[in-house]
């Protein structure tokens, strides 16, 4: 080997390494040849060592280039970094090779290096049969760029942004909220959690348009209240199951159904697909590498806890007959996160909906092809992490995922400030702690008063954003009450948060914040435990668009991407990243689907060549918000584009180009348990005693802290929260709010009797 270069790899493979005399300059060149794959690569890398690998500097970017030549369309270059903690690690594939007879020229730019990060080495993968013959490698910093910002709103505005309520308030109850890739805003409601729409057979969405500001209410045929949603690989929404029936005093709990639709943007119209194996009311929905979906969870049509595994198929638009679907026959709870891996497995983050995660650690690594389930440690309260927020960090080629804040209906303790970080490239990925949720103010009933000790918040919304940030907001105390006013940027390279403005509005339980395509932050819902719904939204403008004027993409040569391929822009001005975010589909603190895929450039004055990714497990199939990124972290408004694979990407036998991890897993594996039908489940899931008051009032099972066992106190707090009458549904007063048995809680009567 030359001086300074090393043979890598791993896998199991055949493989030959060799110089050649036919070298694009000089005598000599690398040549890398595999003659059989089963699985891992093999490349020329430039010695990890500090003699070697070249020193680089944090938050700045570099330009790669070489010569090559190639018999394979299986060849990439690969990037490795130093962390002056962690040590040598992968850091991404940067750019795939198109195959090559003649010697061709290849440049790439690097992401932003990280913090900690003080040298990188790279070299070309090859992982498919065949070779690769490189030569003549460069590496230079790209120049410091563009003029400082120039601050366009007040320094308090261009520190934290601003707030905005719109004038028009949202039409429907909705607790769903899916950007669609017309840029427009499906907003679900079903039946809003309203037992009188739900009588009336009054079902409502509504379509939201950005630019207009105007809605148009969508009819909807059952109750979508708390279905399950996700974009397929067309653009079409898959929605799944919700609301057969509310509660009933001494009989069952809500019920799940089995049928399932399709919302198509263009017609804004519903339409049904083949039906569920199972009910499933709180179900998950991700979409795999290939385009179908994977989804666990919710109750069932008997109010039991669903143990059947559902997987929509693309190839075939309908859901697979459940002999054809891998069963676990476990209970993942209700919209249980489950984020897809690089790697096509699953990983459980321990966010959920209602009560406890799963038994043991309470987060997981699914295995789909094995149909086995691995504990995953360090996740902290794993079992006050009910509607906490889980989110895969930009870029999603480093594979880290951030949980925050939570809480527990059944306990109902003041929520928690924790935030936990896993890294999924390690061999063992555990959880770390990550820094605490900032604190803000927290409406108790009396006024707003600042948070204390460990108060934090449950009903989390967490939004990516394009200059690779996050954005955490909304939130409450309590079950269904004591509204947070809190709002954050969470910075994954210095691993920190920033208080911005807050939202003035409340934010808890059913609703929702997502990335609309001009870069802002769209947040609408609410509906405490008194049965009330909060119609107003609100937009927040980030502080990156106050900095002036922002790049354009003016061109987008092909709107139709496919993996592994280099797709060419044009932009107004020098932009320093490129990114794929996928659209939003939320609900309950929970959109496992949101990513954040890194696009390395080549730039060529204005134009500028992405390098899309060979792995549709990091970006799966559909439409993405492409966002160029300038200097300041100002970001153009995104442009729609559609990924999707070859037609030969299905009958290529090579896997996509990953590297190992996670592959040392320390935790306990579980293999299938005992075929069953369902999970007995409490009527109660939800947190609500249903003996008082109408269906779409939540009196928690359990009152916060401070709230005495008392008629009187309890009277007291639902006052303060604005429940109003309420009527004792049957004869029992499990809570003692009615002792007189007028058939009123918290009468005149009852409060003197005590």
């Amino acid at each position: 080997m030359p001086s300074c270069w090393e043979k890598s790899g791993w896998g199991d493979n055949d493989f030959t390494f060799a110089t050649v005399s036919d070298a694009h300059s000089g005598t000599k060149a690398m040549k890398v040849t595999l003659t059989r794959r089963v699985d891992g690569d093999r490349k020329a890398l430039i010695t990890e060592s500090t003699a070697c690998a070249p020193v680089v500097t944090a938050g700045r970017q570099y330009d790669l280039g070489l010569h090559y030549r190639t018999t394979t369309p299986d060849a990439a270059i690969t990037l490795f970094r130093h962390d002056t903690t962690a040590g040598w690690q992968y850091w991404t594939d940067l750019k795939t090779l198109d195959m090559a007879a003649a010697w061709t020229p290849a440049t790439v730019r690097t992401p932003v290096v990280p913090t900690g990060t003080d040298r990188i080495t790279w070299g070309v993968s090859v992982y498919g049969t065949g070779s690769a013959t490189t030569d003549d490698y460069t590496m230079e910093q790209v120049s410091e760029p563009i003029p400082p910002a120039t601050c366009t709103g007040t320094a308090d505005e261009c520190a934290n942004g601003r707030w905005t309520v719109l004038p028009t308030q949202n039409p429907v109850r909705s607790m769903h909220s899916v950007v669609l890739n017309n840029g427009k805003v499906l907003l679900i409601a079903g039946s809003g959690n309203s037992e009188e729409n739900f009588d009336a057979g009054t079902f409502t969405s509504a379509v939201y348009d950005p630019v207009t500001g105007s809605y148009e209410v969508v009819p909807t045929p059952k109750d979508m209240f708390c279905a399950g949603h996700v974009q397929l690989a067309d653009g079409r929404v898959l929605v799944m199951s919700g609301n057969k029936a509310f509660p009933v005093v001494g009989g069952h709990g809500y019920e799940g159904y089995r049928e399932s639709y399709v919302f198509d943007p263009v017609t804004e119209t519903y339409s049904r697909t083949n039906d569920l194996n199972d009910g499933h009311w709180y179900p998950s929905a991700t979409e795999l590498g290939n385009g179908d979906v994977i989804s666990f969870g919710g109750l069932r049509e008997d109010s039991s806890g669903s143990v059947t595994a559902e997987r929509w198929s693309n190839a075939q638009q309908r859901w697979l007959p459940l002999g054809q679907v891998n069963q676990t026959w476990s209970f993942w709870g209700l919209y249980p996160s489950m984020i897809l891996m690089q790697d096509g497995r699953l990983f459980y983050s321990g966010s959920h909906v209602f009560g406890n995660g799963t038994p043991g650690t309470g987060s997981a690594i699914y295995d789909y092809d094995a149909n086995t389930t691995t504990a995953v440690p360090g996740l902290r309260n794993k079992d006050e992490r009910d509607q906490s927020a889980s989110v895969l960090l930009p870029p999603a080629q480093d594979q880290k995922v951030l949980t925050l804040g939570g809480g527990n209906i059944d306990s109902n303790p003041a929520a928690g400030r924790l935030t936990d970080v896993i890294d999924l490239k390690a061999a063992s990925p555990a959880y770390t702690a990550g820094p605490p949720i900032p604190q803000g103010t927290v409406d108790l009933g009396n006024g707003k008063v600042a948070e204390t000790g460990a108060q934090g918040k449950m009903y989390v919304s967490a939004v990516l954003l394009p200059d690779g940030k996050v954005l955490e907001t909304g939130g409450a105390l309590h079950n269904r009450a004591d509204p947070v006013f809190e709002t954050s940027i969470f910075d994954p390279a210095t691993s920190a948060f920033d208080p911005v403005a807050a939202d003035p509005e409340a934010r808890g339980y059913h609703s929702s914040a997502f990335l609309l395509p001009d870069g802002r932050v769209m947040a609408t819902g609410d509906n405490p435990g008194n049965g009330t719904w909060n119609h107003d939204v609100s937009v927040y403008t980030p502080p990156y668009l106050l900095k002036g004027t922002r790049p354009s993409i003016t061109s987008v040569i092909d709107s139709e991407w496919v993996y592994g391929d280099t797709q060419r822009i044009t932009v107004d001005r020098p932009v320093v990243k490129a990114e794929l975010i996928r659209p939003a589909a939320v609900t309950h603190s929970s959109d496992p689907n949101q990513r954040f895929v890194d696009l390395p450039l080549s730039v060529d004055g204005n134009n500028v060549d992405l390098n899309v990714t060979s792995n549709p497990n990091l970006a799966p199939p559909g439409w993405y918000m492409l966002f160029a990124v300038d200097a300041n972290g100002v970001p153009s408004v995104a442009r729609w584009v559609h990924l999707q694979g070859p037609s030969a990407l299905a009958a290529d036998t090579a896997s996509a180009h990953v590297h190992s991890f996670a592959d040392s897993l320390p935790g306990a594996v579980r293999g299938p348990e005992r075929k069953r039908t369902s999970q007995k489940v409490s009527t109660t899931v939800s947190g609500c005693d249903r003996h008082y008051g109408t269906v779409g009032v939540c009196v928690p099972t359990a009152f916060p802290e401070g709230v005495k066992p008392t008629t009187v106190s309890r009277c007291a707090w639902l006052k303060r929260n604005d429940y109003g009458r309420l009527g004792v549904n049957g004869k029992d007063d499990p809570l003692g709010l009615d002792p007189d048995r007028d058939g009123v809680a918290c009468g005149a009567k009852d409060l003197i009797r005590r």
